[in-house]
């Protein structure tokens, strides 16, 4: 109200403006003049008043529609969060089908939020075994489009970068070892990004280790293709690999089948054998929720095995 006070009070230095600067200075009949400048000031009264009641019309319209813009955005908010939490319950439930398709109608929003989730849930469809190889390769490269857009609109939060370096990384594999090995400093960047982002994200920080363990893990003809790409190729070690996993574990203990599978291989590539009995043991028996877990599952008993 007070832009409305201050639109008027300039209206009203306006006109009064107008009528000092309007007074008659050739001395005609008085009182003619005197009724004429009358008949004046009413024609201009009922003229300003005509204009504040038009102008006071047009600031209210003016009001309303920002309220109702306000609105709007306010009712979109409350849909997109609606169907964040949606997606949420179904990625916690493992209905990976259900969360995509949930997603999939949202694949032009200008959204962070619902991008990754988008990429993440992508990204899971692709993994699933009934997925054939030409489906899962389209999903993996969809899944990089709207990680990167996420990445556009929004660059504070983690679990974008996080999702942008896992699904680089999944492109890797169909554009061969030299393109892999270009990104991964990428990859490592983006992990990093999130770790320090959220110190406290488990997932992010067994990203990391899965990182160092597969350069430590790096076979002899892929070093040897990295060395010949870069001056300081990328390289880690089992024990900075082993650094992150511990990490990941001793903020979220028990979060991840895969997190307490490499533990169990991290041991065993340090010739532990007891801690990679242990930590093999725990991956065995945590109870499997996704074909992933199921997988994780397989390795451990087949790793245990072989001790």
């Amino acid at each position: 109200m007070a832009s409305a006070a201050r639109f008027l009070s300039r209206g009203g230095c306006a006109v009064r403006t107008r009528l000092l600067w309007g007074a008659p200075k050739a001395r005609l009949g008085w009182r003619r003049q005197v009724a004429s400048g009358r008949s004046e000031v009413l024609e201009q009264s009922r003229f300003f008043r005509r204009g504040v009641a038009f102008s006071a019309l047009s600031y209210l319209g003016y009001e309303a529609y920002i309220l109702i813009s306000h609105s709007s955005v306010v009712h979109a908010d409350v849909k997109v969060n609606e169907v964040l939490d949606q997606a949420d319950y179904l990625y916690g439930s493992g209905e990976t089908k259900k969360l995509y398709q949930l997603l999939e109608q949202y694949k032009n929003s200008e959204n962070a939020q619902l991008l990754w989730r988008l990429a993440r849930a992508s990204r899971d469809v692709a993994q699933l075994s009934q997925t054939s190889a030409e489906k899962k390769k389209q999903l993996i490269y969809e899944a990089l489009d709207y990680a990167t857009k996420a990445l556009e609109k929004e660059k504070s939060c983690f679990s974008v970068h996080k999702w942008y370096a896992i699904c680089l990384s999944d492109v890797g594999d169909y554009e061969g070892i030299k393109k892999k090995i270009t990104n991964a400093f990428v990859i490592k960047e983006h992990f990093q990004k999130a770790i320090e982002l959220n110190p406290k994200d488990a997932t992010s920080l067994h990203l990391m280790g899965i990182w160092c363990y597969t350069f430590a893990d790096m076979p002899w003809y892929q070093s040897k293709i990295a060395a010949a790409l870069f001056s300081t190729p990328p390289s880690s070690t089992y024990e900075e690999a082993l650094r992150y996993f511990q990490k990941a574990e001793d903020v979220e203990p028990n979060f991840y089948s895969k997190n307490l599978l490499f533990l169990g291989k991290t041991y065993m590539k340090l010739n532990n054998r007891k801690m990679a009995l242990f930590w093999l043991s725990k991956a065995k028996e945590r109870l499997s929720h996704t074909e992933e877990d199921k997988q994780v599952h397989k390795e451990a008993v087949e790793l245990l095995n072989s001790l």
